[in-house]
């Protein structure tokens, strides 16, 4: 983390202390009449050229030290109307983190807009103040564990407010639970391959996740062969890191609204096996298990919150990599569920060890299955880096799954689910191939997905290949893999709540 952060909300102001550092919003149609107004009533003073800047400059984030008085440190957002998004917290007080590593800044007072002025943009007044919390703690995340040189980690007490209301203390304790569960799976998405292995995930779920209402189980390689998973087996075959499939079970007392089941790929590190990746296309590959690090996210954020839900999370855990016991092209794989895949493209891996783990989901009888997997480069060039695909014949799960994607502002895109896309899946010699023609291959590869899903169980498959590492959209994706997914399923969930 950047700042050891010390979160309040009360109306005892932070800009009266040393080293201290005030934002203010205003919007751009507003920032002549009223700023000049605002430096009256707070008493700060800027010289010329810092007044002059802050209506001559383009750029909507502004940074000036006071020329006299408190605070130390003045920073402005500029707003308008159009393309106005309820991002608009979220990603300006993530930017204003990060740049504050290189102030020497102690207190940080945030003042933000009344709710009245972005209502329409937000599902509540509580989602309004929490994407400002999320912003702060988004932000404050970096990944600098390797470095030789680490920056020193300095305490920042930071205080929001709106207009003189605060936010509620169990606001702040549910808020900064939950983006400690983003973080774990930022840390995970980030960590190199070459110690995130699967035992190493294994080991790391076990450790972070401790829980009176959690339980969390391993199927070693042993195990998979008794359970007959031969599709996680054959895809990690050539590692020296044995596969495994990581259960994670969230029953908490009470009574429950809903059993789930959470399905998200985990491959630790993917070099396409026999049909090799280049180079540059290895490079992020280390985040080919971010949809495992969004289960892993989802269930100790939902424990932490305590959420009236049962959880099952299935991640099988692979290294697709190349040696003499590499599966290859031309091979018949025996799932789990009995029907063969015939392999055409060993770099098409993460369906396939999907269908042991779906099928494995299947049997425990969920009310529904959501799985998360970066799965397809066909989907990152359909939608962008910046949204993920959603494949569902499930109309109320997609409006609720897509109700909290505008919450959130983790994004989704409903994509076509045609059954007639299976005729491209078709093989001589086996139940069904992996891989379809050059066209539409995130929907050729959602529908080979469902042909392991219990046909009773409502069943969604989320592509997450392109928001779920760094691009630059927003401040707080730029630099690092992001943990998407988390924050999607928690207000989702605690909508069922």
């Amino acid at each position: 983390m950047i700042f050891e952060l010390i979160l309040t909300s009360n109306k005892n102001r932070l800009i009266n202390k040393k080293n201290s550092a005030l934002v203010k919003f205003f919007h751009e149609k507003e920032l002549s009449k009223k700023f000049n107004l605002f430096l009256k009533q707070e008493k700060i003073e800027l010289n010329q050229n810092q007044a002059a800047n802050f209506f001559a400059k383009k750029e909507e984030l502004l940074f000036a030290f006071t020329h006299k008085g408190s605070p130390d440190l003045l920073i402005v957002k500029k707003h308008k109307d159009e393309n106005l998004t309820n991002d608009l917290l979220r990603n300006t007080l993530s930017a204003i983190i990060i740049r504050l590593k290189n102030e020497s800044i102690q207190n940080l007072e945030i003042d933000i807009p009344p709710y009245s002025d972005f209502k329409e943009l937000f599902s509540s007044e509580t989602n309004y103040f929490e994407s400002a919390l999320e912003g702060i703690y988004l932000g404050n995340y970096d990944f600098e564990i390797y470095k030789t040189e680490k920056s020193k980690k300095q305490k920042l007490n930071v205080n929001i407010m709106s207009e003189g209301k605060t936010i509620s203390s169990d606001q702040l304790l549910n808020c900064q639970n939950k983006m400690k569960a983003v973080s774990f799976a930022r840390d995970l998405v980030n960590e190199p391959a070459s110690t995130l292995t699967p035992q190493e995930l294994a080991r790391r779920v076990k450790l972070n996740l401790k829980h009176n209402s959690l339980r969390i189980k391993i199927l070693n390689k042993k195990e998979l062969q008794n359970r007959k998973m031969n599709a996680i087996l054959a895809v990690g075959a050539a590692s020296e890191n044995d596969p495994l499939l990581i259960e994670l079970h969230y029953k908490p007392s009470g009574k429950l609204k809903r059993k789930i089941a959470l399905v998200g790929k985990g491959v630790t590190y993917d070099s396409g096996g026999l049909s090799i990746k280049p180079t540059s296309s290895m490079l992020e590959m280390k985040g080919d298990m971010a949809g495992a690090a969004a289960v892993i996210g989802t269930i100790a954020a939902a424990a932490a919150l305590k959420l009236p839900i049962e959880i099952i999370g299935v991640i099988p855990a692979v290294e697709n990599m190349i040696s003499g016991k590499s599966y290859k092209p031309g091979d018949i794989v025996k799932t789990a569920s009995g029907k063969s895949i015939e392999v055409k493209d060993t770099d098409a891996e993460g369906r396939i060890i999907l269908a042991d783990a779906l099928e494995y989901a299947c049997k425990q009888k969920p009310d529904e299955i959501i799985d998360f997997a970066t799965l397809t480069g066909a989907c990152v060039v359909a939608l962008g880096e910046t949204t993920a695909a959603m494949f569902t014949k499930n109309d109320k799960l997609a409006q609720a799954l897509e109700d909290s994607s505008k919450s959130s502002f983790e994004r989704i895109w409903r994509m076509p689910f045609y059954s007639d896309y299976k005729e491209q899946l078709k093989s001589d010699m086996a139940d069904i191939s992996n891989l379809g023609t050059r066209w539409g291959g995130s929907i050729t590869a959602a529908i080979f997905l469902e042909h392991f899903v219990d046909k009773k169980i409502p069943y969604v498959h989320l592509d997450i290949a392109g928001p779920a590492l760094k691009h630059k959209f927003t401040s707080y994706t730029e630099k690092y893999d992001t943990g998407f997914g988390v924050r999607l399923m928690i207000d989702y969930l605690s909508n069922l709540a």
